[in-house]
């Protein structure tokens, strides 16, 4: 029958079944050193009474002869059982009621030291611990021995031993039940957040698991959960916003090529190299790059960026940067670099200050201004521009995917909201940082700071 076998227990049986076991192993432990120490100490107590007898006796000797001594000397009680003098001869010549006319043991065998508790064999029947010692009086050696029973003591542990051997059983299943019960109890928040989990569905993430009033450790799970959960929730949301913005962005060069395709079918005189050039070419080249944004963006959120390490000189990657957007613009473009080098990846590197750059282009009035130098063991790289500026409070969130600012700062150039977002992917994986400043003339000035040495992840 499955039902036997503890694989298919429960926790609560499999916890009320080891702490019954313990507690029966424990119960056994104890209950044995109990015994052995009751019984060591009730004997040690029968050895100690036959032992001052034996005193007794033989300081009454001193005065008394061996005849001549008191009655309650050779008396019995609960503990002393015998009590024999033996002369030089080795014949009894003073005994009690109760002890018989032969030495219990052989005299010869006590000596002159007093010796305690001779073990139950060594009596007649075997059921008194004998102590003795032989002395001179009146001329004469005397043997006083002293006969204590052990019976009491060996009825008194078995009646122990009984008891515990009863209570047993009853304290195992006591501990056993009590197990089951409070594992029982603590697991019903366990199932509660099991079944709090199993209805939580990806449509719906804003529920969370109950958690316990008690602060123990499913309270901590429970709490660890909720945070999982609210993580998972803002993960979900962002990617659905992403993929939002992003549908969203490729429909509008989608929808301009499909407009010019749509009046070149009607009139296919239009269809010329004018067409091509203003419109078929900048919505797809457009296309283009926010299709390679969005893949260099989901790449890096799937197993982050991956770097070719190697030597750069990031004044050269600045100056090449710089002469491509003196070429695209009419702003004034003012360079100051100085030669840095460092280990990085030259086309992330490259990205960095080309999005930069056209950021700052985009917003500046008149004015970009660029400047690279080294600083101890950091390379920093600056783009400033003498455009409207960055809230301090949205300089955070421009780094964020499809983040565009008010009017002021809009895309004129037609911007996807993406640059920063991949400035920030690409610095995080240089293990750099950047961030965003007043221009002291006015404007806005980004700030990259990269290390001089390998990044973590090349």
């Amino acid at each position: 029958m499955t039902w036997l076998r503890p694989r298919y227990w429960g926790i609560s049986a499999r916890s009320a079944f080891v702490s019954a076991t313990v507690v029966l192993v424990a119960f056994v432990v104890a209950g044995a050193g109990l015994a052995l120490i009751l019984y060591r100490s009730l004997l040690a107590g029968v050895d100690d009474a036959a032992a001052a007898r034996v005193g007794d006796v033989i300081e009454a000797l001193h005065s008394d002869t061996a005849t001549e001594l008191d009655g309650t000397l050779t008396g019995t009680d609960q503990r002393i059982v015998a009590v024999q003098v033996i002369d030089s001869t080795g014949t009894v010549v003073r005994r009690s009621a109760s002890a018989p006319q032969v030495p219990l043991v052989d005299a010869s065998s006590i000596g002159t030291t007093l010796r305690i508790g001779l073990p139950d064999h060594a009596s007649p029947d075997g059921d008194m611990r004998i102590s003795g010692q032989t002395v001179d009086a009146w001329g004469e050696p005397y043997t006083i021995l002293v006969g204590a029973g052990s019976e009491a003591v060996e009825s008194t542990v078995k009646t122990v031993l009984v008891l515990l051997a009863g209570a047993a059983p009853i304290v195992m299943v006591v501990a056993g039940a009590v197990t089951y019960v409070l594992v029982a109890r603590s697991l019903r928040s366990v199932d509660a957040i099991r079944t709090r989990v199993a209805d939580i569905s990806t449509s719906d993430l804003s529920e969370r698991v109950p958690v316990p009033a008690n602060y123990d450790e499913i309270s901590a799970l429970a709490v660890t959960m909720n945070e999982m959960l609210g993580r998972i929730e803002a993960g979900h949301d962002a990617q659905r916003r992403f993929v939002g913005d992003a549908s969203h962005e490729l429909r509008s060069p989608v929808q301009a090529i499909l407009s010019a395709l749509d009046v070149a079918a009607v009139h296919p005189e239009f269809l010329n190299d004018e067409l091509a050039s203003s419109t078929l070419r900048p919505e797809a080249q457009r296309m283009k790059s926010l299709v390679e944004d969005l893949l260099l963006l989901a790449r890096a959120d799937e197993r982050g960026l991956m770097l070719r390490s190697r030597d750069v000189d990031l004044d050269d990657v600045a100056s090449n940067e710089v002469s491509r957007l003196l070429r695209e613009t009419t702003l004034t473009v003012d360079a100051d670099l100085t030669a840095t080098r460092l280990l990085g990846d030259p086309g992330g590197l490259s990205r960095v200050l080309r999005n930069l750059l056209d950021n700052a282009a985009r917003h500046a009035s008149t004015r970009v201004e660029v400047r690279v130098y080294p600083q101890a063991d950091t390379a920093v790289l600056t783009v400033g521009d003498d455009g409207p500026g960055i809230p301090e409070a949205e300089r955070a969130r421009v780094f964020d995917r499809f983040v565009r600012l008010d009017t002021d700062r809009s895309r004129r150039g037609g911007g996807s909201g993406l640059g920063l977002a991949i400035v920030s992917e690409v610095v995080a994986a240089h293990d750099g940082c950047v961030t965003i400043s007043d221009r002291p003339d006015g404007g806005a000035l980004f700030t990259v700071c990269l290390p001089l040495a390998s990044p973590a992840h090349s």
